[in-house]
C-alpha cells in the first residue's frame, strides 16, 4: 500500500508535572508517492515530535489534536493494534542513533529475519537472500559475513546502513528517517547522504528526512517544511525555500548556515533571543521576540498563511505575495 500522506491542523501536547507543553501546533504538511520530504529548522522546534506523530510512537504523556491522514486513515484515530500493523509493514523509521538500534545479543542477520515477521510467505532461508540482496543494496560488502555479525562489531556508518536496509526490507510506503547522520562522522555523513540520494531513483514511496542540516535538505528533498517552536513558518519546494525564502526565520536560519562563509571565522552568525516557552506559547507570532521586522500585530495577533506561490506559502504578517 503506497498512499497521500497529510497531516491537518495538527497539534501535540505533553502532559508534565510543571504544565502542559505545547510541542506542536495547527501544523498542516503533505506528501506524495515518490517526494522526499524534508523537515528542517532548530534543535527543540519540533521536528521530531512530528514525525514520532506520524509513525505513531508517542510517549503516553503525549496527547493529539487534528489529524494524520494516510491513503484515506486517519493514524490518530486508530488503536493500538491497528497502530501496530501499520509501523513496520507500512511505515519504517531510522532513527538517529544507530547505536542504540539494534539488539546487542542478536547477530544482525536474526534481527532482519525477525524484522520480515509479517512475510508469511516467505521461509527462513528467502528471509536471508532477500537480507544479502538488500545489505548488497545499502553498500554493505561480503553480506554473508556481515549477517553473522553482532551489532558492536559494526561501524557506526555501517549500523545506520544496515538500519536504512532494515526498513527497506519491509517494504514501506512512507520511510521516516530522523536525523540519519547526526551521529556520524563527515566521511560517513556524506556516505549516507550518497545511499538515501541512490534510493530514491527505485523506490516508489514517501520519503521524510529530519534534519537541522541545511545541506542534507537540499542535497536530497524536494519539497521542505520550516519548523520554528512547534509551528510550520515556511513551506515549498526545495529551490523556493533556498533561493527565495520569505519568512524571516528561514532567511536568519539560512544566513546562518556554516557552509555559506568560504573563508575562516572567529566565530559563526547566530540568531539573537531563545525559543518561547512552550508551556505558555504567545498568543502572536511565536517568531516576533527575535525578529528584527516585527511590528505591532506580531506580539498579539497570530500571523496568517499566506500562499505565496502554487507550493509555497509562508506564516508572517510582514510577507505579501
Amino acid at each position: 500500500m503506497t498512499g497521500s500522506l497529510a497531516a491537518s491542523d495538527l497539534s501535540v501536547r505533553y502532559e508534565t508535572p510543571h504544565g502542559a507543553v505545547h510541542a506542536l501546533r495547527h501544523v498542516d504538511i503533505e506528501a506524495h508517492p515518490g517526494e522526499v520530504i524534508g523537515i528542517v529548522g532548530e534543535s527543540g522546534c519540533g521536528k521530531s515530535t512530528l514525525v514520532t506523530a506520524l509513525a505513531n510512537l508517542l510517549p503516553a504523556n503525549a496527547r493529539i489534536d487534528g489529524s494524520i491522514s494516510y491513503n484515506g486513515v486517519d493514524l490518530a484515530k486508530l488503536d493500538a493494534y491497528h497502530q501496530r500493523l501499520l509501523r513496520g509493514d507500512e511505515i519504517a523509521l531510522v532513527s538517529q542513533d544507530p547505536m542504540t538500534a539494534f539488539n546487542p545479543v542478536l547477530t544482525i542477520g536474526d534481527q532482519l529475519v525477525d524484522f520480515q515477521h509479517h512475510r508469511k510467505d516467505l521461509g527462513r532461508a528467502q528471509k536471508r537472500a532477500r537480507i544479502a540482496a538488500m545489505l548488497g543494496r545499502v553498500g554493505i560488502a561480503d553480506a554473508e559475513r556481515r549477517m553473522r555479525s553482532f551489532p558492536h562489531e559494526l561501524s557506526g556508518g555501517m549500523r545506520q546502513r544496515v538500519a536504512i536496509a532494515a526498513a527497506l526490507l519491509t517494504d514501506p510506503g512512507l520511510l521516516i528517517a530522523d536525523e540519519p547522520t547526526t551521529a556520524l562522522d563527515v566521511t560517513m555523513e556524506a556516505q549516507i547522504i550518497h545511499l538515501l540520494r541512490e534510493l530514491r531513483r527505485d523506490y516508489n514511496g514517501i520519503i521524510i528526512v529530519v534534519s537541522h542540516h541545511l545541506g542534507v535538505i537540499a542535497e536530497l528533498c524536494d519539497r521542505v517544511y520550516v519548523m520554528y517552536a512547534g509551528e510550520v513558518v515556511e513551506g515549498g519546494e526545495v529551490d523556493a525555500i533556498f533561493h527565495d525564502a520569505r519568512h524571516p526565520y528561514t532567511q536568519a536560519l539560512l544566513a546562518c548556515d556554516p557552509a555559506r562563509f568560504h573563508e575562516r571565522l572567529d566565530r559563526l552568525p547566530t540568531i539573537p533571543g531563545s525559543l518561547p516557552n512552550l508551556t505558555q506559547p504567545p498568543s502572536g507570532c511565536v517568531y516576533a521576540p527575535r525578529c528584527d521586522r516585527a511590528f505591532a500585530p506580531c506580539t498579539t495577533v497570530a500571523p496568517p498563511l499566506v500562499k505565496l506561490a502554487a507550493s509555497h506559502v509562508a506564516r508572517c504578517h510582514a510577507v505579501t505575495p
